[in-house]
Formats: C-alpha cells, structure tokens, sequence
C-alpha cells in the first residue's frame, strides 16, 4: 500500500513541476499583456523557445517585457522634460498658424488687387 501512496506522490509532484514550470515561463508574457505591450505575442512564442532552451532567453524576456510601459511607452520620456516639450510643441504650433493665417491674409489681399487692376 505505501508502495502506490509513493508512486501517486511521484505522480503528483511531477505533473506540478511540470505545469509550475510552463507558468514560471508565462510570466513574461502575462506582465506584457497587463502592460499592453505591443510584441505581446513574439514574448509569449520566445517563451516556448526558451522552454525548450535550457531557459537561456527566460531572463531577456522578462527584461523585454518590462522595458515597455503604456504611460510613458520605452521609457524615454523623462516626466517633466516631457511635459515642457509637449508644451513647447503646442506654443511653435499655435505660433504657425498664427503664421500661416497672416500668410494667407496677405495672398488674398495680393489676389485682390490683381483683380481689381
């Protein structure tokens, strides 16, 4: 009888290793899904690579996959040089318009003198 309860417990402990370590490799791939990460998919297919890998690219997955972030995409925008960019942006934006209208007063202003001589 101890002779079955041994096996069943080989048994169980290997389809937990087995499952425990298809999840560890999923890790990656669920943090780039909660981050919306956009290689989702080549995360989760490098991941069964690295399964069958000896787990080498396990590490550079996990890396690849926390790089990205939604809010502030790579990690290149520093918080407030990036607010004061964005804000440069808007006044250089506001002052071409401003630009082009005066531009566009001044060929209609033309036009209209062409007509009228």
């Amino acid at each position: 009888m101890l002779d079955y309860f041994a096996l069943g417990v080989l048994i169980f402990v290997g389809i937990v290793l087995f499952y425990g370590i298809i999840v560890l490799h999923d890790i990656p791939y669920e943090i780039a899904v909660h981050r919306n990460h956009p290689h989702q998919d080549a995360i989760h297919a490098a991941g069964w690579v690295s399964l069958f890998t000896l787990h080498a690219l396990w590490p550079f997955l996990w890396i690849w996959a926390m790089l990205y972030r939604e809010d502030r995409g790579w990690g290149f925008n520093h918080g407030k040089q990036g607010a004061s960019q964005d804000a440069d942006l808007v006044k250089e934006l506001a002052e071409l318009r401003q630009r082009i209208e005066q531009l566009e007063g001044q060929q209609a202003a033309s036009h209209d003198e062409r007509k009228e001589g």
